[in-house]
């Protein structure tokens, strides 16, 4: 098995080793070497990036069948050769930072509510934890603080060896699946777990936790969490945003929500303005619009362009055509597919969703809708769209 230098010195940044095999697997070199600091995807933690001999590495995973480490490689090394390992230090100590918070904020939880992390998933920009149960924003909070206390009480972080007979005789806050050796991460007088991740040596470089969010599913609750240099980056989006939003509407961060809300019920009672006024416009068109129809096959229609609207006034205008006399509309809009709707007054006997479904089937799109009304997105140019209309309406 390949010696895992990362178990014993998570602060291990170069190595040399040497390389025992280099094979080409599905188009990828794949080296193992005798000896590695680089961590594989395991426990919910990513692998380690870096460069093997100046070779960069491109993946690590632990090969279930023999218990080695396999580089995947950007190129193939001499089996044999004597290599440099060089890890990416801002990726180690990111993992270190979010892992070692993982165990803060898990063990906060069952101190603080009761409550057991069931599992952990380490993200490229945030990280989760599942919780057994439901918990309310008041018990997030609770744990939150606890886990921060320990942070800056800077408590040391150490790591041990022990049998599965000694770890069964030990406080473990989750009973490991492992069996042999166990490899223990102690958080002094907090926290002590089976764990085989990389971890900072004291919990006051973890720096921060900071709770980003969270959501409730199947009477669990997934916590989102970012630690370190991630909480410092979140604050800083956090605070431009901010900024910028209060910029935009002119007032103060601690005025921003009131604001916020105002500008939403403007926007809403200028929203049910302006239906009206279309609803009253479309009535004036629709009645002009009426005096213009021709005669397609057994039907008078009105087939029309506006390039104007979007689907909802298109339909609120083909309706208004449709209000007087036993007519037929068909209405283009703007956009791409075009927006198409057509519709019929009560006394015509036609099937607006058929006409949308058949020119959805000979020019692309999709649509469909009831006999009195149909709308869809339809390929091709309005004026395209149209002619098609008139062709189906004179053979229906």
């Amino acid at each position: 098995m390949t010696d895992r230098l990362y178990y014993t010195n998570a602060d291990l940044l170069t190595f040399d080793a040497t390389v025992r095999s280099s094979d080409n697997v599905d188009g990828r070199a794949h080296v193992v070497l005798d000896r590695t600091a680089f961590y594989p995807t395991s426990g919910g933690q990513p692998f380690d990036t870096g460069t093997i001999g100046g070779a960069a590495v491109l993946d690590v995973f632990d090969r279930d069948d023999d218990g080695e480490i396999v580089h995947v490689m950007e190129r193939g090394l001499p089996v044999g050769a004597g290599v440099r390992g060089e890890i990416n230090a801002a990726r180690r100590l990111d993992h270190m930072q979010q892992h070692t918070g993982q165990h803060v904020l898990s063990a906060a939880f069952v101190r603080t509510i009761d409550v057991a992390t069931v599992s952990f998933h380490l993200g490229a920009e945030t990280s989760t934890i599942d919780l057994a149960r439901e918990v309310t924003a008041a018990e997030i909070a609770r744990g939150e603080t606890e886990a921060n206390r320990v942070v800056w009480e800077d408590r040391p972080v150490t790591v041990r060896f022990v049998s599965a007979e000694e770890a069964a005789q030990l406080p473990l806050r989750k009973t490991p699946v492992r069996t042999g050796s166990l490899r223990l991460v102690d958080i002094a007088n907090f926290d002590l777990s089976a764990c085989g991740g990389t971890h900072v040596a004291r919990t006051g470089m973890i720096g921060v936790i900071a709770v980003s969010g969270w959501e409730r599913f199947k009477g669990a609750t997934r916590i989102s969490f970012v630690c370190g240099g991630r909480a410092l980056a979140a604050f800083r989006a956090q605070r431009d945003a901010l900024a910028n939003a209060t910029r935009v509407v002119s007032v103060s961060s601690a005025e921003l929500a009131p604001a916020l809300e105002r500008l939403q019920q403007d926007a809403r009672a200028q929203g049910r303005a302006l239906k009206r006024l279309q609803e009253s416009l479309a009535k004036y068109r629709g009645a002009e619009l009426r005096s213009s129809a021709e005669t397609i096959g057994p039907y008078r229609g009105v087939l029309i362009s506006d390039a104007e609207s979007d689907a909802a006034a298109i339909k609120v205008l083909a309706s208004a055509i449709v209000e007087a006399g036993d007519l037929v509309a068909v209405v283009t809009g703007a956009g791409q597919p075009v927006p198409v709707v057509v519709t019929r007054s009560g006394g015509v006997q036609l099937d607006a969703g058929e006409i949308v479904r058949e020119l959805a089937s000979g020019l692309g799109g999709r649509g469909g809708g009831r006999p009195e009304l149909a709308q869809g997105g339809i390929a091709g140019t309005p004026e395209g769209i149209l002619a098609r209309a008139r062709e189906i309406l004179k053979r229906m």
